[in-house]
């Protein structure tokens, strides 16, 4: 049985790696966990070592596996109920096709046609996100596995975070968050915002990229994640 924390961190661990190949800095993970210090850090990590979920790997720098998650988060994997996007799955991370078997012509281009959702709100709140627009067609190894969606945004309130006024954003459809991750939230099944996920004690904050904008604090049941930030488009005119 592990403690909300000690969860927390391997989630972050697990998606970290699932994401980039390269587990998290001591210094990231606290961060994603609110922590003061990375003594926290050290425990946390022991504990789960202790309790067989993770592996620290001799000789080598920041090296950890993980080893298994907890039985919930499987379940925590699947969607609530309200928003689900209509999205075309990509191929990357599939089992691959047999030989005698002609593959799609986007996988043979190497491409995936995402719908776009419409606009996300990276500001003043603006509408909950509408039905497909379009599609854009993006390359597959910018999406990894899973299904995933588009949004145009509006605001600048995450522009410290890279992310301006007009940019299509890529996000991969999820129902849960780790700390620290850019998140789609809609609050109250009404507004949908583009916001850094946090906790604040069993409430959860949603995190402006712009001293501009504050902080909003709500509890957990007016806060549905709709999915997590994994690329960018963006055009030069």
């Amino acid at each position: 049985m592990l403690t909300r924390k000690q969860q927390e961190l391997l989630l972050f661990i697990h998606e970290r790696m699932k994401e980039s190949g390269v587990p998290p800095s001591f210094d990231e993970m606290k961060d994603a966990l609110d922590l003061a210090s990375k003594s926290g850090i050290h425990r946390l990590i022991t504990a789960l070592e202790e309790r067989g979920f993770i592996r620290r790997l001799p000789n080598r720098a920041r090296a950890l596996e993980v080893i298994k998650l907890p039985e919930a988060y499987s379940s925590s994997l699947q969607p609530r109920r309200g928003f689900s996007p209509s999205v075309i799955e990509g191929s990357l991370g599939k089992g691959q096709p047999s030989p005698s078997a002609k593959p799609p012509a986007e996988e043979r281009s190497n491409s995936v046609a995402v719908p776009v959702m419409g606009r996300i709100a990276a500001g003043v709140p603006i509408s909950a996100i509408q039905h497909n627009t379009h599609e854009i067609t993006i390359p597959a190894e910018m999406l990894g596995s899973g299904e995933h969606y588009a949004l145009e945004v509006k605001g600048d309130s995450m522009i410290e975070a890279g992310i301006l006024d007009g940019d299509t954003v890529i996000i991969r459809n999820a129902s849960n968050a780790t700390p620290g991750d850019i998140v789609v939230a809609l609050v109250d099944d009404e507004e949908a915002t583009l916001k850094r996920f946090r906790r604040r004690g069993d409430s959860i904050a949603l995190e402006a990229a712009n001293p501009a904008y504050e902080t909003r604090i709500f509890g957990p049941d007016r806060v549905k994640i709709q999915g997590k930030l994994v690329g960018l488009i963006r055009r030069y005119h």
